[in-house]
């Protein structure tokens, strides 16, 4: 029988596949076709960064179902290699990973029904985080249902845009071949390519949710590796989809520089119209109501373990974390009214992949240290830890190289996380 406290398999699907289709497929295209000129090297860039998700959605099966708790890196660092790693990385998610993320879902919001609507950007940002924040007030139960009827109508809105160039008479192609050709290997070698892989990790930026709920699931032991891994591979069959859709309907100039790729290719496959803005609007809230449920799981951890934020943990008469909510919308929203979509995808994808890195690693300690509380092995082990680790780290180098300054960002904003952890553990 479903506990009304407990999220379930389906809905732990639904979280993965909503944190992870959201803004970065829509909007990721339009940097990636200057410095990467191929249908075949697109295509191999988006295919990587579903095998690293998918590396790390194997790892972190193993990891979660060993450490059966909420709270995600947080939990896993602190536990895996020193408190002080877990509360800083918690600290970033907290302050980057999920607001941040946040953030920039609610800003392309804004930006596709400013289409229909005809309201500034930033203010129906705002609402949109309010009004997402607001539902999950409400309890498991009611944010479960809503979370797999908003995915279910993204997939289905998907399913049809993919299919629809196909199926329209007199639908005009950009040209691009799929097929590898001479210099392709020279473009997926090149630091654009390892540039324009930050936006495709962005993309992809959220196989791990249903770790972030393994102490709220149903049976977790069992849908815990389920909800990763199965939901990791529908995405990378959608993004695949979805990225040779895109190349098929527009040619490289009509979707260079552009942050609305939605848009674009429904005006040439559609005609001029506010249909498909309002719908890739309403379509990406299911994202922004997936992140809403994982990221206040990662407060309340550290509410329950550090006496100096225990207000983190409180609930209210749903069973919800209600102050953590409330934090997290607050500080989305102050990042809407500051930052830019792409310095705030920047600025996520390094900072979140340095972490996700050293947790994928931390299944070597475990192998060792957890060996009769596996109820999960990953497959072809160490492969998969170890494809993480080298991509994430090919990617990191090549970022900061183009830009050092992510990189002095990522870790002046980890000082002060590491400071409150001093102060807290001295109270605990």
């Amino acid at each position: 029988m479903n506990s009304p406290n407990r999220y379930t398999l389906s809905v732990a699907i639904a979280l993965v596949i909503a944190n992870m289709i959201g803004t970065g497929v829509f909007t990721s295209l339009g940097y990636q076709v200057g410095p990467i000129p191929s249908g075949f090297a697109i295509l191999v860039l988006w295919f990587i960064g579903g095998l690293i998700a998918m590396s790390g959605a194997f790892t972190y099966a193993e990891i979660s179902t060993t450490l059966k708790k909420s709270g995600g890196e947080y939990y896993y660092l602190s536990k895996i290699f020193h408190p002080a790693l877990g509360f800083v990385s918690g600290w970033m998610s907290a302050m980057v990973g999920f607001a941040g993320a946040i953030s920039a879902v609610a800003i392309a919001i804004g930006e596709y029904s400013q289409y229909v609507l005809g309201i500034p950007t930033k203010l129906v940002a705002v609402a949109a985080i309010i009004f997402v924040s607001t539902i999950h007030w409400f309890g498991v139960k009611t944010g479960g249902i809503a979370q797999t009827i908003l995915t279910s109508i993204k997939l289905s809105l998907i399913a049809f845009f993919c299919l629809a160039p196909f199926f329209i008479s007199g639908q005009q192609t950009s040209g691009i071949s799929f097929l590898p050709k001479t210099g392709d290997l020279g473009l997926i070698l090149s630091p654009g390519f390892a540039v324009s892989l930050v936006f495709v990790v962005y993309a992809y930026t959220g196989w791990n949710a249903a770790a972030y709920i393994a102490g709220n699931m149903e049976n977790p032991n069992r849908n815990l590796p389920l909800a990763l891994i199965a939901g990791t591979g529908v995405v990378a069959l959608v993004y695949l989809s979805l990225n040779g859709m895109f190349l098929y309907s527009a040619t490289f100039d009509e979707l260079n520089g552009q942050n609305d790729i939605g848009n674009v290719v429904a005006q040439k496959i559609f005609g001029p119209g506010l249909l498909f803005s309002g719908l890739f609007s309403f379509a990406l809230l299911s994202t922004l109501s997936a992140m809403t449920i994982a990221g206040p799981r990662v407060t309340e951890a550290m509410g329950e373990d550090y006496p100096l934020l225990k207000k983190f943990s409180t609930r209210n008469r749903f069973d919800m974390p209600y102050v953590a909510i409330l934090t997290q919308a607050g500080w989305s929203v102050f990042l809407v009214l500051v930052s830019s979509f792409k310095e705030i995808v920047q600025y996520i994808s390094v900072s979140l992949s340095i972490f996700s890195m050293i947790t994928v690693l931390g299944v070597f300690w475990l192998r060792g240290t957890h060996k009769q509380e596996r109820s999960f092995s990953l497959p072809l082990y160490p492969i998969p830890p170890l494809v993480f680790a080298v991509c994430t780290s090919w990617m990191i180098w090549y970022m900061t190289k183009d830009d050092p300054r992510i990189l002095l960002y990522s870790c002046l904003t980890m000082v002060p996380g590491l400071a409150l952890y001093f102060v807290a553990s001295k109270n605990k």
